[in-house]
């Protein structure tokens, strides 16, 4: 099985960035506790700030993969170029967000995203992560 796991814009600062949010690890140090939880999954990992990269990459791995696990940060609430990668692609999407966007600001409560993935994972800290890659090895997409 190859999931494919993309991080959106100051995702790259977990551990750094908001941990009262977001909590003390970095995605790098969680990464590879997945790798070793999932041996028999081949993860690739991306991470960029910058729209048109992440859009590429979906590109990329979006009639290959088996799974892409999507966080895409900020860009969930204002992408339509990303919603449109997703819906363009063979690839499914399931979109992770490690904070509970529905208990934060109003603006975060939309995603442009959501209609164009399989499911969304949310407010369950770096476990989304874990709890999506079981989706994917349980379900037959």
């Amino acid at each position: 099985m190859q999931i494919a796991i993309i991080n959106g814009p100051n995702l790259n600062l977990l551990g750094k960035r908001e941990t009262g949010i977001y909590g003390s690890e970095s995605f790098e140090q969680y990464f590879k506790h997945l790798q070793q939880q999932f041996p028999a999954v081949n993860f690739t990992y991306f991470q960029s700030n910058v729209e048109g990269e992440l859009v590429n990459y979906l590109h990329e791995v979006g009639f290959s993969y088996d799974g892409v696990l999507l966080n895409a940060g900020a860009y969930t609430h204002t992408s339509i170029a990303i919603r449109d990668a997703i819906a363009g692609i063979k690839t499914p999407v399931m979109e992770i967000h490690i904070s509970n966007v529905y208990a934060r600001e109003e603006f975060r409560h939309t995603s442009l995203i959501a209609p164009k993935c399989i499911g969304c994972i949310c407010g369950l800290g770096l476990k989304g992560y874990q709890l999506g890659v079981e989706y994917f090895g349980m379900n037959d997409l």
